[in-house]
Formats: C-alpha cells, sequence, structure tokens
C-alpha cells in the first residue's frame, strides 16, 4: 500500500493503537476548534491534530468576518432592524443554484444565538458601522456591507449589513482563532501537531473506528470510540483535484494556508462519502472595491458585465468565469482621487489617455467601443438611474476625462513589489466537498449516515451552492462545527 494511500483500513489489520479518544478532531481551523470545544463540553475526551506546527490554518489568514445577522446587538447599536426571514432570503440568493435552504434557514434563525456563542468565547465586536464597499474595512469597525445593498439583493430581501468583524484593524482571522483557541484550549482537549491523517479505520459494519496518520515519517493508529470530525479544509492547493473537478480555479493565487490539498474530502470518498458542488469555488478579484464602484468594470469587449457597487466576491465570479479575468476598471482623476490612498494597496493606473477612444485603444479594445459605454453611462448618472447593471444612485458620477484604466490581472501590489511578475489578477478557493446533515454527519452516495463520520468548514458543503459571501465561510464552519463537534461526543 502506497505511503500516502486514503484507502481505508480494516479494523481487524490494526493490531496496536497507539492513541485512544472518545472524539478525535482533523484539522485546527475555526470549524475544528468549534468542534473540539462543544464536544470537550459534553465530557468526552478529545483530541485534535493537525499536519501544521499549529492551530489556525486558512481561518488564520482571513479577513475574519463571519455572517450574522436577524437582529445581532451590533446590528442594533447601528440602527438596523434585521430579521432571521429577511437574512435566509438574500443568503439563499447569494449563495447562488444548489445553495441549501433548509441549512440556510437553520443557520438564521440561530444566527444571533451564535453571535453572543463567540462573544463568549471571547471574540469582540465593536458596534460601528463601514458604510462603503470593501474587501476588508481598514478599520476595527464591527459592522460591514457584504452587498446586502445592492442589486438585484435590494429586490429580494429588506437590506441590512450582516459582515461581523472581530475588533481588529485590517484581516481579524488571527484575533479570532485566538480566541477560539484559547477557549477550545481551557475545555482540556489533547492537541497533537506536526501530524497528518492518511486513511480511516472502518469496522466490518463500515462504521469509522479510527485514523492512520503520520508524523515525522513514522506512522500513528489512533483509536476513535465515539466519533470522527473531519475539518480538513478544501483543496485548492491539490492540482490534481483542481483539473478534475474544478479545472476553472487552476493557475490563479491559491487562498489557503497551504495545506488545503483535499486530503480529508478524499479519505472519506474512499470510504464511501459523497460529494456535492465540487466544480464551485470563490475569486478575490484583484481590485479595489472603492475605485470599482466610483468607475465603471469593462470586459474585453469594452462593456459593463456586472454593477460595479455589489459584493466584490460577485464582481470576482463573475469576472473569472464569465469573462476569463479580461476586466479593467475605468475611473477618472476624482474617482481615483476620492479613495484614500492607504486604501488604494499600492494600486496605479496601468493606462492613461485624454480621450476614451485614446484609452480604449491603449487598452485593446475594440474601436470606439469604450466611448460608445462611457458616452451611454454617464447619460445614466446624469439621470440618477442605471437601467443596464442597476448600480445604486450614490455611486453614480459622470466620468470626465482625462481617464486612467486598471488592468485587473496587474494585480494588487505595485510592479516594483511584485518583481514586473503578473499573475492572472484572480485569487480562489473551493466551495465544494463532502455532504453532510445538519448535524455534521457525513453521508454515502445512498444518502445514507456514515456512523462515526463527521465534517465540517470547507471540507464539508453546508450553505454554499455557485455563489460566496465573505464570513460565510467562518460563520458555516464554526456553526456547524460546533453541530458536528456535539454529535460526535454523543456517539
Amino acid at each position: 500500500m502506497p505511503v500516502h494511500s486514503v484507502t481505508p483500513r480494516s479494523s481487524t489489520e490494526i493490531t496496536h493503537y497507539d492513541l485512544d479518544t472518545d472524539v478525535l478532531v482533523v484539522g485546527y481551523g475555526c470549524a475544528g476548534a468549534a468542534a473540539a470545544f462543544e464536544a470537550a463540553r459534553t465530557g468526552a475526551r478529545v483530541l485534535v491534530l493537525d499536519r501544521a506546527g499549529g492551530p489556525g490554518g486558512s481561518s488564520a489568514m482571513s479577513g475574519g468576518e463571519i455572517y450574522l445577522g436577524g437582529g445581532t446587538p451590533i446590528q442594533t447599536a447601528c440602527g438596523f432592524d434585521d430579521t432571521p426571514a429577511d437574512m435566509a432570503a438574500y443568503l439563499t440568493a447569494a449563495l447562488g443554484p444548489g445553495a441549501d435552504t433548509a441549512k440556510i434557514a437553520d443557520y438564521c434563525e440561530h444566527s444571533v444565538e451564535h453571535f453572543h456563542w463567540l462573544v463568549d468565547r471571547g471574540v469582540p465586536f465593536k458596534p460601528s458601522l463601514w458604510d462603503a464597499p470593501a474587501w476588508v474595512p481598514p478599520t476595527d469597525d464591527g459592522l460591514m456591507w457584504l452587498g446586502e445593498n445592492s442589486w438585484p439583493f435590494t429586490e429580494i430581501a429588506r437590506p441590512a449589513p450582516r459582515g461581523h468583524r472581530p475588533t481588529a484593524n485590517d484581516f481579524g482571522g488571527r484575533l479570532l482563532m485566538q480566541c477560539l483557541t484559547a477557549a477550545t484550549e481551557s475545555t482540556g482537549v489533547t492537541t497533537l501537531f506536526d501530524t497528518a491523517a492518511t486513511a480511516l479505520i472502518l469496522a466490518g459494519d463500515g462504521a469509522v473506528t479510527g485514523v492512520v496518520a503520520r508524523q515525522y515519517g513514522r506512522e500513528l493508529t489512533i483509536r476513535v470510540r465515539r466519533g470522527c470530525v473531519l475539518t480538513t479544509g478544501g483543496f485548492v492547493d491539490n492540482d490534481e483535484m483542481l483539473a478534475a473537478h474544478a479545472p476553472l480555479l487552476l493557475g490563479h493565487t491559491k487562498v489557503s494556508a497551504g495545506t488545503d490539498d483535499g486530503s480529508g474530502i478524499r479519505m472519506a470518498q474512499a470510504a464511501g462519502a459523497a460529494v456535492r458542488h465540487m466544480s464551485t469555488g470563490q475569486v478575490g478579484i484583484s481590485l479595489i472595491p472603492g475605485l470599482a464602484a466610483r468607475g465603471i468594470l469593462v470586459n474585453d469587449k469594452g462593456q459593463r458585465f456586472v454593477n460595479e457597487d455589489t459584493y466584490p466576491g460577485r464582481i470576482g465570479q463573475a469576472a473569472l468565469f464569465t469573462q476569463g479575468m479580461h476586466v479593467w476598471a475605468v475611473v477618472d482623476e476624482d474617482a481615483f482621487e476620492a479613495v484614500p490612498e492607504e486604501q488604494r494597496w499600492g494600486v496605479q493606473p496601468t493606462h492613461m489617455a485624454e480621450t476614451a477612444d485614446e484609452l480604449g485603444a491603449a487598452m485593446g479594445l475594440p474601436p470606439g467601443a469604450l466611448a460608445a459605454t462611457l458616452h451611454r453611462y454617464n447619460e445614466f448618472s446624469a439621470a440618477g438611474t442605471d437601467p443596464d447593471q442597476h448600480k445604486a444612485a450614490r455611486w453614480l458620477r459622470p466620468l470626465c476625462t482625462p481617464l486612467a484604466a486598471i488592468n485587473v490581472r496587474a494585480g494588487i501590489r505595485p510592479p516594483a513589489e511584485a518583481g514586473d511578475r503578473r499573475g492572472t489578477g484572480a485569487s480562489v478557493f473551493t466551495l465544494g466537498g463532502l455532504h453532510t446533515d445538519a448535524h455534521g454527519r457525513v453521508l454515502d452516495i445512498d444518502g445514507a449516515v456514515m456512523p462515526g463520520l463527521f465534517a465540517a468548514g470547507r471540507a464539508a458543503v453546508n450553505l454554499h451552492g455557485q455563489g460566496y459571501i465573505s464570513g460565510t465561510s467562518l460563520g458555516d464552519g464554526t456553526f456547524f462545527g460546533r453541530r458536528a463537534g456535539v454529535t460526535a461526543a454523543q456517539g
């Protein structure tokens, strides 16, 4: 058998176990921390292992946004009256075809409770709002919009901001994981780092009763008496899996801690688990949202293709999946200067010209295309309405010459910092994973529960369909991680 084979082992082959635990959690990001905490709180013996040298994973590298709503204290303090029904209507639309409406309704109904669970674990939120499009606000504001106030969602649900951010300037994922890790380890869980799970151990009836792992080249066997929870992340770091399932995500910058190799998904699949939405992914476009909202986005035909004030991840998916990343932001001097320099992240125009025709020629667009698009947009802006793409009136303003274009493929960093190397302008991660029920139990290809096996976080599919909204990974991961931990501890 190959060293890294994911083929499950039969329990009859195992003559010795190196470790013994009630609940094993594989992966120590936000979902793993939540699962371990809840399992340990029941009195179960809990072992957490991670292939890295410490906890955190991709969660610690994230912006820290957690998608919460339905009337949280932060929303109320900022003057917003939200309901679980409005939250569910928005998420169902924004998370796209294939989104699990039952799980979305469940998540939204318990969102306020989940907010208090996070606060009780020490996660701080400041009752203030960042009121402009952004990937990550440059402040410690605790609430942000994530597309709820943009078309078409304004016609589907009453808008309310639901991006809850831990009180940190810029990226808050590290603070979130510090809080969750401290809370989890206060319960007395045992941790084992630099240890990679490689295969499941199955009893004769197919129940998961253990895991095979490797640590420093040595094989370990772990007996699991109640349940194994896989929180190993997605598979963006596995090009072979991307080629097989999500080829459009190949060749782009990977958003991960370098360990999202799909190992947990593959181990479960080898034991008969079903998967869902394996072709789906999120696309972080190399674009400053404040510049996009104040200008226009055009493709290689010089045409607009999305409302520029929407959630930037939605722009990213449209840019990659429908435009092949051939996207430019066109702005004038007022639009560029309206975004403070420190919020531009070093982005500079790649083309500048005195007229739209000259700029379009420099961009390689069809003759006259950009001028026609700009003329139409300026007419709409003067009238205060955008029937083509439905950008909100707040961001409509005629663009005046001279003009500048920013090639999204140039990336965020200026040429000197990027070493003059250019990527695709996209940063991606996967959304597909194991099929689970509302309690985190993994289902087989017949839809039956696989005894002893649970999953949460990006190793599983809970809320997401083809779409994505920032904060749903951390929100989904911690919420359903909690569920999986409780159920696993029950045996």
